[in-house]
């Protein structure tokens, strides 16, 4: 919290002494819990720790990561203050802000601040700038990014996690000089860039990047979008001097391709229907696509107003997300594509039944304990999505709102329909209701085995 400390004195705003008190107050308790666990410095940290220490790591950062919003009165109530935090640690950039142009400059810093941290991971963060977290790193990693694989890019998991941030620092910087060059002021590029390489969408306008009406920009934020889509264990290998890494990716691969069919088609939607302009349609369809698919939740347009078909699909590709070691959210590129392949493969076996095919992803051939779990994984979302909107709807969330918003937090992405739209915000939704997306940002966030883990009797069972 000293950054927008620093960014509140500069600006002369009026949040200074409330940032001050929100980072002793924060130092302050962490200094207490280190002092009164000294003894354990030294502990094994096993799989079950672990899926309890990142869990409550990310609801502390949270908790503590809302003290801005509430002691300079940016917010009615602590359920606000927490929603709004924790969208930002997960990268969700669902915000109940009606006007967030009206926040002093230190607290809308600290607000796409939060995004940047969590958009790498608050465990990989710890481990890369904190010594003292070295028994139990990798049981820490995998339990923060449950994914299929987790690539050791060096030898110790701690120098992984520096070697992620080195890249991910530099891309930051990479897209604040592209910020700059396309007309943004520093403080505005700064901010915006945090929430870009990190997929998180918060914005300092209102109207996000639409406020801008700048095509150049538009197409600049694309392309930091789609960074922060791919996954960083290749930019490692690219700067190391392997391209075949990239260009030989399957997930790589898949991810452009069904971009660019979604592009095309909303072009083709949007030329015939809302735009006269094919220039015009290319553009909004492209920046569109990107930030839903990429789960940034940017805006240069209300597409409540463009056609069905066009809502629905972005309500569908919420759940694609980005590659596996992104900072996008959503059931990731690499799920979908083996789903694909392994549905290809029974219709397959089906007209020749005595053929034995093996499914493959680049090198690497698939077990089926492989494909079974991410078949688990997929109807462990859908199902937690289903149960979720029930709630919502209980709370009186209306069905396309509920539906949406659930879709939307447990992906990462932001923005939704109908009274969560584009040009809209959370704050109407039921206390309840807000304290339901709360859950599914976390549980999204961390890939939901993390979270709901901790919600089985065998978990506290010895």
């Amino acid at each position: 919290m000293v950054l927008p400390i620093f960014i509140s004195i500069v600006n002369r705003s009026s949040d200074t002494l409330e940032l001050i008190i929100s980072s002793v107050l924060t130092l302050f308790s962490g200094t207490v819990m280190l002092a009164t666990t000294k003894q354990y410095r030294y502990e094994d940290i096993m799989y079950r720790e672990a899926f309890m220490i990142v869990t409550l790591s990310w609801i502390s950062v949270a908790l503590f990561g809302s003290l801005p919003y509430i002691l300079t009165g940016s917010v009615n109530s602590f359920t606000d203050a927490f929603f709004e935090a924790m969208s930002g640690f997960t990268t969700t950039g669902a915000s109940i802000f009606a006007d967030v142009e009206s926040l002093p400059a230190g607290v809308l810093f600290w607000r796409s601040m939060t995004q940047w941290i969590g958009g790498m991971g608050i465990i990989v963060f710890a481990l890369a700038v904190l010594p003292i977290i070295g028994t139990g790193g990798m049981q820490l990693f995998k339990a923060e990014v449950p994914e299929i694989s987790v690539d050791k890019l060096r030898p110790r998991i701690i120098d992984t996690a520096k070697a992620l941030w080195f890249i991910y620092i530099t891309i930051t910087l990479f897209i604040v000089i592209l910020y700059v060059i396309a007309g943004m002021n520093l403080y505005d590029a700064v901010c915006h860039a945090f929430t870009t390489i990190s997929t998180g969408g918060f914005s300092t306008k209102n109207t996000s990047i639409g406020h801008f009406n700048n095509p150049f920009l538009d197409y600049v934020v694309t392309l930091g979008m789609l960074l922060g889509g791919i996954n960083f264990a290749l930019y490692f290998y690219f700067i190391r001097g392997n391209f075949k890494k990239f260009l030989k990716n399957a997930e790589f691969k898949f991810y452009f391709f069904v971009i660019l069919v979604i592009v095309g088609l909303f072009t083709i939607n949007l030329w015939l229907y809302f735009y006269d302009s094919v220039f015009d349609s290319l553009r909004f369809a492209v920046f569109q696509v990107v930030s839903i698919i990429t789960t940034t939740g940017y805006t240069t347009a209300d597409y409540l107003k463009w056609s069905s078909f066009c809502q629905l699909s972005l309500l569908i590709i919420m759940f694609f997300g980005g590659m596996t070691g992104s900072t996008g959210g959503g059931l990731k590129q690499v799920r979908i594509y083996l789903m694909i392949k392994q549905i290809y493969r029974e219709f397959y076996q089906l007209i020749h039944p005595r053929a034995v095919l093996a499914l493959k992803l680049d090198d690497k051939f698939l077990t089926k304990e492989t494909l079974g779990s991410i078949w688990g994984f997929v109807f462990l979302a859908l199902f937690l999505c289903a149960i979720a909107s029930i709630a919502m709807t209980a709370t009186g969330v209306e069905l396309i709102t509920a539906i949406s918003t659930v879709i939307s937090a447990m992906n990462n992405v932001g923005p939704a329909l109908g009274e969560a739209g584009p040009m809209s915000n959370y704050s109407s939704l039921p206390v309840l209701g807000k304290w339901i997306l709360i859950f599914c940002m976390l549980a999204g966030r961390l890939e939901y085995y993390t979270v709901l883990i901790l919600l089985t009797p065998a978990f506290w069972k010895r």
